[in-house]
């Protein structure tokens, strides 16, 4: 059985084995999109293989859409060369359920795939004929919060883009730079309208994403290498607008066990392979059976009817809204905090995580207890219930291999909106008190204590990556595991950081929280199984 257009056409074959098969003619959708295409993506990774890809097979299926999805990756070229090309641009979606059934499907919805580089003539060529049709509705985004970022770490333009902001439009690099170059292309050719959606998780998506662009169009008019016109264009959102949207599908690298399924089935090369950029990819993509996709109802050319494929479409408020309710209380927390724990408890699966009953505990508490009662229900989706799923459906999946080591990348740059955000909401409501809080400073604490990289054995381990990492890794190297540690030098050396408000969200000891983190530090850091104890304790 091979992944193949060729190969599918042994329909019998690949449904014996449970797969279900496209129901179209792919050729067809391939010719309509490329006369007329409606949908380009950017960013060809695993959760657009596993949800946008499946929305837009779902309308074809239906007969509402006629045409595919052209997808372009601007940053590991790799995925193009490795999980499209060489299966004609299919995909197999393995959905993990929690009741041990695997839903097996092969896509098609994908025309096109491409590579976002001015130097790859060809494709670029194809990308911005696109651009420049009429037909042309949407371009969707997940190219993580990063890939909006035009800025290093000084606050400056990094060369790449600031050499794109000089040069104009004709030969960009940077991934900003081309997109911008491809909407100058379509205001060219017609000022058509267009949305430009952001489907990343990361709070207000559509605003970085504008934020971006619309700096392009700034420098590009301001120094004559764009019609003027052009940045009133990205300005007027009856021609193009940026839609908020949150988005919740959990998509691991691809699993062995599937790969192993997959073999087992008979499928030929079904192999993962690891990029240049240590991106996982492989012939298919292993995905959570839940999912939620909330987008801003703004689009000014029109828009395929993702509604009948289970998108809910709102108002700008009520998408911030849902999103909030996700990131600082129901799911994101939740998730850190079986990160950083599971990190120090030798745990190497977030479903393994969830039978351990501190842990359990511990997230309960975090989302039911101190989270809920300050969240905004944005009316769409009910956040007690979305826990419930959650902690009932989600994370016990003993299918979907999620690790807490992936999870707790980054940790640094997502304490401030998955805890700092309750943290502060406390603060504003003055019939609450912040200081009341004790799961929430007890996963501060287990964090601090995970960057030690030493486990609860007092065996060394490797931290997941963090750009904040090192910075306090050395603050607090000091501070020896396995000794008595003084609660003043501790104090000493810990408080610059708990008022650190880049990482928190506000200042901790003025929230009157530091002193629980700092005494839940101490515990955990006194010896081998300390976590573990502080961990019960504070919880029981």
């Amino acid at each position: 059985m091979k992944l193949s257009i060729e190969g599918i056409a042994d329909r019998q074959s690949w449904e014996s084995k449970g797969y279900k098969l496209p129901g179209f003619d792919i050729s067809e959708l391939k010719k309509n999109t490329d006369e007329a295409p409606e949908w380009v993506h950017f960013g060809a990774g695993n959760i657009f293989r596993a949800y946008h890809a499946r929305l837009a097979q779902e309308l074809i299926e239906q007969g509402i859409m006629k045409t595919g999805i052209v997808v372009a990756e601007g940053f590991d070229y790799e995925i193009i060369d490795k999980a499209y090309k060489p299966f004609d641009n299919l995909s197999i979606l393995a959905i993990l359920k929690s009741d041990g059934k695997v839903e097996k499907q092969v896509l098609a919805s994908v025309a096109s795939s491409v590579k976002l580089d001015t130097a790859v003539a060809d494709d670029f060529a194809y990308l911005k004929k696109a651009f420049e049709n009429r037909s042309l509705q949407l371009a969707t985004f997940t190219i993580t919060e990063k890939g909006y970022s035009l800025k290093s770490a000084d606050g400056n333009y990094t060369k790449a883009v600031s050499q794109d902001m000089a040069d104009g439009p004709e030969k960009p690099v940077s991934y900003i730079g081309k997109v911008s170059a491809l909407l100058y292309y379509r205001y060219v050719a017609g000022k058509y309208p267009i949305a430009m959606v952001s489907t990343d998780n990361c709070s207000h998506n559509g605003e970085k994403l504008f934020a971006a662009i619309h700096d392009f169009a700034v420098k590009w008019t301001e120094n004559g290498k764009a019609d003027k016109g052009f940045l009133e264009y990205v300005e007027n959102p009856s021609t193009v607008s940026f839609p908020w949207s949150m988005i919740d599908k959990i998509t691991p690298r691809p699993d062995d066990s599937v790969k192993d399924m997959i073999a087992a089935d008979g499928v030929e090369n079904p192999e993962p392979v690891v990029t240049g950029f240590h991106t996982y990819v492989a012939p298919f993509v292993n995905a959570e059976e839940s999912e939620y996709l909330v987008i801003e109802d703004d689009f000014p050319a029109g828009r395929p009817a993702l509604e009948k494929a289970g998108v809910i479409f709102t108002d700008r408020d009520t998408v911030n809204n849902v999103e909030k309710m996700k990131v600082t209380t129901c799911l994101n927390p939740l998730h850190t905090s079986l990160a950083v724990y599971g990190c120090l408890l030798g745990y190497t699966r977030i479903s393994e995580e969830m039978k351990d009953e501190d842990l359990l505990k511990l997230i309960k508490t975090v989302g039911y207890v101190e989270g809920l009662p300050v969240v905004v229900n944005p009316g769409v989706i009910n956040p007690s219930e979305f826990i419930d799923t959650v902690v009932g459906k989600r994370l016990p999946n003993p299918f979907m291999p999620d690790t807490p080591q992936r999870i707790a990348c980054d940790t640094s740059q997502k304490l401030p909106i998955r805890f700092g955000e309750t943290i502060k909401s406390y603060i504003a409501d003055p019939s609450r008190n912040a200081s009341d809080l004790n799961a929430i400073p007890l996963v501060l604490a287990g964090w601090l204590r995970y960057v030690k990289g030493i486990d609860d054995k007092g065996e060394v381990f490797e931290c997941s990556p963090d750009p904040r990492l090192s910075e306090i890794s050395e603050k607090i190297a000091s501070l020896e595991f396995g000794k008595e540690l003084d609660r003043e030098q501790v104090k000493t050396v810990l408080l610059p950081i708990l008022k650190d408000e880049t990482i928190f969200a506000t200042d901790l000891e003025k929230a009157g929280l530091s002193d629980k983190v700092i005494d839940y530090f101490i515990g955990e850091m006194s010896g081998a199984g300390q976590v573990r104890k502080t961990l019960h304790e504070a919880l029981f």
